[in-house]
């Protein structure tokens, strides 16, 4: 027997296929092989066209049943794990009325904010643990302002993946989960968030069917079967924001486990058991992929938008030419814990949520001609975007999250050990890097609903151990670093 999952990224779409039997990965694919396209019509705006996250669903799944040979009537479930935050519309026909307005798009910003405001903060918190924002609901609220024709033909508002879940099964569904990434759930309540709906003129009705994540969400229709190369009828049982399901994927199910991963961005995923938020709403509260209203389980996602792209800049600017990220490494671990004073702000990629949505700009400070060379300025880099998922983790502390294992997967940034060894350091936790992805999560996720698994944890237990991180003595050489880098943070 095999589990199929998929993980919906505004990059690319992966493929996984798991073999229910020996618990292995047999293979992970992505379509297209080049990032897909964004469209931007004006500052400040991302969208992606739905279907071209279906074909390359179909394109996927072709190759994945391609490279395994595998008999498709073998497989036993689907799961689906998607880009968080984005805005799908259809009209009655389930035909897309516009171009999905993404995770990145930052038109509904002020709508957001004057949503807040006339809400009251202190209820936003406590109701729905966030601010309004840039969230899905805002960016429907867009629509109704901007596009009022388009927004008369709305059957139904989705998030990306409830989209594909759409495609795959011919049912418009959702999941708790998924509104409360949209700030449209009430925690309070444990319900759609009816005064937040009446603020923006949103009825009820545009909602899809809400199901549990773990559920039997629907079965592939013919149409769909033949699109992507299965047989009709496999189940799709489950369906999780990626943030969520990257937690999922890490084993990270309980309060006080944390999840972590440093791509473009940066991600630190907690979980708690109590509705609690942070006052400044530096960070996000969302329902987890086994949150219930009786047994509370919240995610509080802590995003870092100057992470891997600013050690992707340092790569193609100052690093020669044809020189790797292992190379990098090995130059930056050359140089003593500090980088002799070098330090970096990587804040370079827009506004930054845990500043309280300013936008810094990335800094390089104390740069000395005599005596700074590129080992210094690979090891501050490093060195710099750690202290920012240090300075995060102390506002998940002070919430009352006690950090003590984070646990990673094994391709991005934490494949440093400088840069691992600065966080584990710092926050005194240990490190462990998993072999997994979101679509293998996902995948594994689909055989809880269906009875293959007795658990979430029996599902994700196996999980490799590639390498951990613990926290060594050094003299407060660490110490000392974050400290002058943080007064370097509190002057700009």
């Amino acid at each position: 027997m095999y589990l199929l999952g998929y993980d919906i990224g505004s990059s690319s779409i992966k493929a996984a296929l798991v073999d229910v039997n020996t618990g292995k990965t047999l293979a992970v694919v992505q379509s297209p092989e080049s990032e897909m396209n964004m469209l931007a019509r004006q500052s400040g705006w991302a969208e992606q066209d739905p279907e071209i996250w279906w074909n390359n669903v179909c394109l996927a799944t072709q190759k994945i049943v391609n490279q395994t040979k595998l008999d498709t009537s073998l497989i036993k479930g689907i799961g689906i794990a998607y880009q968080m935050h984005g805005l799908v519309i259809v009209d009655k026909d389930h035909n897309l009325i516009r171009p999905s307005i993404i995770w990145c798009d930052s038109r509904a910003v002020e709508i957001g904010n004057r949503a807040a405001k006339d809400l009251g903060m202190d209820w936003c918190l406590r109701h729905l643990l966030n601010s309004p924002g840039n969230f899905t609901a805002s960016k429907l609220k867009w629509v109704k302002e901007n596009e009022p024709e388009n927004f008369k033909r709305i059957y139904k508002m989705m998030l990306p993946g409830d989209y594909i879940a759409m495609r795959l099964t011919g049912k418009v569904t959702t999941t708790i989960s998924g509104l409360s990434e949209g700030i449209l759930w009430d925690f309070k309540k444990e319900k759609p968030a009816q005064k937040v709906m009446d603020y923006y003129g949103i009825e009820e009705h545009l909602l899809p069917e809400i199901l549990p994540n773990f559920s039997k969400q629907g079965r592939l229709t013919k149409e769909a079967a033949e699109a992507v190369g299965l047989v009709e009828g496999i189940a799709v049982n489950y369906r999780a924001g990626d943030q969520p399901n990257n937690a999922l994927s890490l084993n990270v199910l309980e309060a006080g486990e944390v999840a972590a991963t440093g791509g473009t961005s940066g991600v630190v995923y907690g979980v708690i058991d109590q509705h609690l938020y942070d006052e400044d709403s530096r960070v996000n509260g969302f329902a987890h992929v086994n949150h219930s209203p009786t047994d509370p389980r919240i995610g509080i996602l802590l995003c870092i938008n100057g992470a891997g792209i600013q050690y992707s800049w340092i790569k193609q600017q100052v690093a020669t030419s044809g020189m790797s990220y292992d190379e990098m490494e090995s130059l930056a671990a050359s140089v003593y814990p500090g980088a002799e004073g070098l330090r970096m702000l990587p804040f370079g990629n827009g506004s930054e949520r845990m500043l309280k949505n300013k936008a810094l700009g990335a800094q390089i400070n104390n740069l000395q001609f005599n005596l700074h060379k590129r080992p210094h300025l690979f090891r501050a880099a490093l060195e710099g975007i750690a202290f920012s998922f240090v300075y995060g983790m102390n506002i998940l502390k002070e919430m009352g999250l006690n950090v003590q294992v984070i646990r990673v997967g094994n391709d991005n940034l934490f494949q440093s050990t400088v840069f691992s060894e600065t966080i584990s350091n710092l926050i005194g936790c240990k490190i462990e890097m998993m072999e997994t992805t979101g679509a293998v999560g996902a995948a594994k996720a689909a055989g809880v609903a269906n009875g293959i698994y007795s658990s979430i944890r029996e599902a994700v237990s196996n999980n490799q151990l590639i390498k951990s991180y613990e926290p060594i003595r050094t003299n407060g050489q660490y110490e000392k670093a974050y400290q002058d880098w943080l007064t370097d943070l509190q002057k700009t």
